[in-house]
């Protein structure tokens, strides 16, 4: 096989909690990490010439080593001795700066397809030692789904598949660092934390009220405060059916969750004629015989 075709799929955080900030300047997180109907399409092509090329449609993505899609394949070629290069062609969906891991997502169908391209048979947890090395995301991005994701979000638990529900996906016309978003958390000052536990519990009773009930983000703390149309997203959202709105990650993505398809394109309709949103999406959530369909 010389050339492959995969889809990135980008992730949102149902719940997300941050424990501590550790001595090595990580912070220790309990997150539910979900994968959605969002994605990149990526087109790999195993070339002879012992390089790396990528081609992006949009003109600000990085082509070099300041891209994840680089550095996962330069490192794949290192760490199992590849002489050969490759080529990369990425169509990108998901947005940008937004909270729902579209580098990291891109990083592991570099991994995904190295190891197709060579014939490397590597088994996901050797996939995950090279991608946690990329970046915390990545070992998550590797096996999609539904996760409990522990740790600095490397220490992945799968999960049963959240009960289905359509979902409106927005992003407003900002980009948010999440550098910024951690360094202005204060964990210890932290007065309420995401019931975790709970939402497991609710994911595994395969109950869709459960988890929404018990969708909260910490980085909102700071995300929110910081750009208040990420607030007015999410209430737009909750007046217009949301089971819950929450932000994704460090931001500045919001998402509703919706028990009815016909709201879901109510609140989808909404948003669109608000003008708050840059990019918006109705869509889904993506279990792993989803993904096993599509990589």
């Amino acid at each position: 096989m010389e050339t492959i075709q995969l889809r990135a799929y980008a992730k949102i955080n149902l719940g997300l909690d941050v424990l501590r900030r550790r001595p090595d300047g990580y912070h220790e997180v309990r997150m539910v990490m979900q994968t959605v109907g969002i994605w990149d399409e990526l087109e790999f092509e195993r070339i002879g010439e012992d390089v790396i090329r990528i081609s992006a449609d949009m003109q600000e993505l990085p082509v070099n080593e300041n891209n994840l899609i680089y550095r996962a394949v330069k490192r794949m070629k290192a760490m199992y001795g590849i002489r050969e290069g490759v080529s990369v062609r990425l169509r990108k969906k998901i947005p940008v700066a937004a909270g729902m891991a579209g580098g990291s997502a891109d990083a592991a169908a570099a991994i995904h397809a190295v190891d197709r391209l060579f014939g490397l048979g590597l088994s996901l947890a050797e996939k995950q030692a090279v991608g946690v090395r990329l970046g915390a995301d990545v070992p998550y991005c590797l096996m999609g789904g539904t996760a409990l994701a522990e740790g600095i979000g490397e220490v992945l638990t799968a999960l049963p598949d959240t009960p289905g529900a359509r979902l409106v996906v927005a992003k407003p016309n900002l980009n948010v660092s999440t550098k910024f978003v951690y360094e202005n958390l204060h964990a210890e000052r932290l007065s309420r934390h995401p019931d975790i536990d709970g939402m497991v519990e609710s994911i595994r009773k395969g109950s869709l009220q459960g988890v929404t009930e018990r969708m909260g983000n910490v980085l909102e703390t700071v995300t929110c405060r910081s750009y208040p149309i990420i607030g007015q997203m999410k209430g737009l959202l909750m007046e217009n059916g949301a089971m819950n709105a929450l932000m994704s990650g460090s931001g500045p993505t919001v998402f509703g969750v919706f028990s009815e398809g016909e709201r879901a394109r109510q609140a989808y309709d909404a948003m669109e004629k608000s003008g708050l949103a840059r990019q918006l999406f109705l869509t889904e959530f993506v279990g792993t015989e989803g993904l096993d369909e599509r990589v």
